[in-house]
C-alpha cells in the first residue's frame, strides 16, 4: 500500500527510525481500524523484494517495519532474507490470524476479537499488543497470559478515539497488574506518519 521512513510510533520499539512497509490486503474488518483503505489489496501497485530493499538502502533506515493491513497474508520469506542479508532489521506489526513467514528480529502481535490469532503466532511473540476500546477488552487481554513465553512483552495501547475514555482505566490496571505496560502511539501525537 504504502513504504515510508520516519519513527516508530509505539511498542517497545517507539522513538527509533524506521522504514515503513505497510502490505494492503486485510480479511479482519476492525471498525476502529485507523488504515481502513489497506484493506482492498487491488489499487495498490505491487514490488518485488528487491525492489522493496532498495528503496529502504536510500535511506539511513536500519529497522524495516512490515505493516498491513495484515502481513502476515503474504510468504515474507523472500522480503526478510533480502532485507536481512543487506544488516536491516526486520520487525513485523501482525493481528497473529495467519501463519508469520520469514525471519524476523521482533514480532509483535496484536490480536482482533474479529478473528483470532493462532496458537504458533502467540508463542512466536517478542510483543503482545492489545488495543483497549472499552473495559471488556483487559478481561480478553488476559485470556493471552498463558499463550505467550514469559519474556513476552504485554502492552496495553488505548485505541486513538477512546483514548479520553480508557486511558484512566489502562492506568488502573497496570497499576494492579504491573507485569503489563502502556504502549501509546506517539506518531499521532507527533502528527508524523
Amino acid at each position: 500500500m504504502e513504504h515510508f521512513y520516519t519513527l516508530q510510533g509505539e511498542g517497545k520499539h517507539a522513538g527509533k527510525a524506521a522504514y515503513f512497509i505497510r502490505l494492503a490486503g486485510c480479511d479482519i474488518g476492525c471498525h476502529w481500524c485507523d488504515v481502513k483503505e489497506s484493506w482492498d489489496a487491488s489499487p495498490y501497485p505491487t514490488f518485488t523484494a528487491n525492489e522493496l530493499a532498495d528503496f529502504v538502502l536510500k535511506t539511513n533506515a536500519n529497522l524495516v517495519v512490515i505493516t498491513g493491513g495484515e502481513p502476515a497474508m503474504y510468504n515474507l520469506e523472500e522480503l526478510t532474507a533480502v532485507l536481512r542479508a543487506n544488516s536491516i532489521q526486520v520487525n513485523i506489526e501482525t493481528s497473529g490470524a495467519y501463519p508469520i513467514t520469514g525471519i524476523f528480529d521482533w514480532i509483535c502481535v496484536s490480536p482482533k476479537k474479529f478473528k483470532e490469532p493462532l496458537a504458533e503466532a502467540l508463542k512466536m511473540a517478542n510483543e503482545l499488543k492489545i488495543i483497549v476500546y472499552n473495559k471488556h477488552d483487559f478481561i480478553w487481554a488476559k485470556t493471552f497470559e498463558k499463550q505467550i513465553t514469559e519474556q513476552c512483552l504485554k502492552l496495553l495501547q488505548p485505541e486513538w478515539d477512546q483514548s479520553n475514555k480508557v486511558n484512566s482505566i489502562i492506568v488502573d490496571f497496570i497499576k494492579n497488574n504491573p507485569e503489563w505496560q502502556l504502549s501509546l502511539q506517539t506518531h499521532k501525537y507527533l502528527n508524523i506518519p
